[in-house]
C-alpha cells in the first residue's frame, strides 16, 4: 500500500472512531487464509475490550462488533460464557487475548493506540451443528488465538 493508501485508510479509521466510536477492519478470505475482523476505538471510547473475530465475512462481523458495542458499552463483559443474544443466528462467548496474541493482526489497533494501553477479546461461535471449538466434532476454520480454557 503505498503513502496515499495509507493516509486515506487512517483519514477514513479516524472519522469513523470520531463520529461511530470505533473503526472495525474487515480481511477478506483467500485461498488457505482465514478472513477476520477487528474493532479499533471500543477500549479507548467505551471502556470495554476490542474485538477480534476468526473464520466469518465482513458483513456478520460488523454486525456482531456493533451489537458487541450496543450490549456491553461501558459494562463488564462476561468470559467463557454462552452469549444467547449477541446475534440471533448463534451463541457466542469471549475469552481473553494478551496483545501480542493479536498484534500481526490487528495493524490498525497497533497504530492507533501506539503506547496506550488497550485490550482485547476474541469471540468465539460454533461450527454449523452448533458445537464450539472446545468440544468433540468441532468442525469449522475459525483460528483461536487465545485460551479457551
Amino acid at each position: 500500500m503505498d503513502d496515499k493508501k495509507k493516509e486515506d485508510y487512517f483519514n477514513k479509521v479516524y472519522k469513523n472512531i470520531k463520529n461511530k466510536g470505533y473503526h472495525t477492519t474487515a480481511v477478506l478470505e483467500e485461498i488457505d487464509f482465514t478472513p477476520f475482523a477487528y474493532s479499533t476505538g471500543i477500549f479507548k471510547n467505551f471502556k470495554i475490550p476490542e474485538l477480534f473475530i476468526s473464520g466469518l465475512g465482513p458483513n456478520l462481523s460488523g454486525e456482531l462488533i456493533e451489537n458487541y458495542v450496543s450490549k456491553f458499552k461501558f459494562a463488564e463483559v462476561p468470559l467463557h460464557r454462552k452469549i444467547q443474544n449477541l446475534s440471533d443466528r448463534f451463541a457466542v462467548y469471549f475469552i481473553s487475548l494478551k496483545n501480542s496474541d493479536v498484534e500481526e493482526y490487528a495493524l490498525t489497533s497497533v497504530k492507533f493506540y501506539e503506547n496506550s494501553n488497550y485490550e482485547y477479546l476474541q469471540l468465539i461461535f460454533p461450527d454449523l451443528n452448533g458445537k464450539f471449538p472446545n468440544e468433540v466434532g468441532y468442525n469449522y476454520d475459525q483460528k483461536v488465538l487465545g485460551n479457551l480454557k
